[in-house]
């Protein structure tokens, strides 16, 4: 597998579609920085959230999911209480080649903060929004900014394309819209 660069990022998404919209260059001022990077393109989160909540003390079973669990938040700022996490989806929608694999990190300046973000990775050939998974683990509310960078994507291109990849296997996650709940 290579890593690839921002040229090869620009190039397939300028001329391939393969993140829209797209910053071909990196947004820095005033801002958590977002757009292509050396290795990667650093991702933002849209203003739409799903915070969990413990008010209907329900259990949080990922066969079984309770929409109870969170509360929705539209906003261009969300505190996630302490020790708790959120929902969220990308600003980005991505289209992946099919001999692509997509691996997210949590960006530092919220790392730094004790905010974690955890997204499965993206396998060849997936479409959709991304949704994040944000974790507080503070004892404190935590603060996120939307329409800023939250995370990095590192693309990995294959030296071949895979026999079965994930739209063919009709991934349940594929061409998903907003914030998407788990799913069996």
């Amino acid at each position: 597998m290579t890593i690839r660069s921002d040229r090869w990022i620009r190039t397939m998404s300028e001329d391939h579609g393969m993140i829209e919209p797209f910053e071909p260059g990196q947004v820095r001022a005033g801002v958590i920085s977002y757009g292509v990077s050396s290795y990667g393109y650093d991702i933002r989160v849209a203003p739409e959230f799903k915070v969990f909540t413990n008010v209907h003390n329900v259990v949080v079973d990922p066969k079984h999911f309770d929409d109870r669990s969170f509360v929705d938040v539209q906003a261009e700022t969300c505190l996630i209480p302490p020790n708790s996490f959120a929902l969220a989806r990308t600003v980005e929608y991505f289209r992946i080649p099919r001999d692509t694999l997509v691996l997210c990190v949590g960006k530092s300046t919220y790392a730094r903060c004790g905010i974690i973000v955890n997204v499965t990775p993206l396998e060849p050939p997936w479409e959709g929004f991304l949704t994040l998974e944000i974790s507080n683990t503070t004892p404190l509310p935590a603060k996120i900014y939307a329409n800023e960078g939250i995370a990095q994507l590192i693309f990995f291109q294959g030296q071949e394309e895979p026999e079965v990849a994930y739209a063919d296997r009709k991934g349940k996650y594929q061409n998903q819209v907003g914030v998407t709940l788990p799913r069996l």
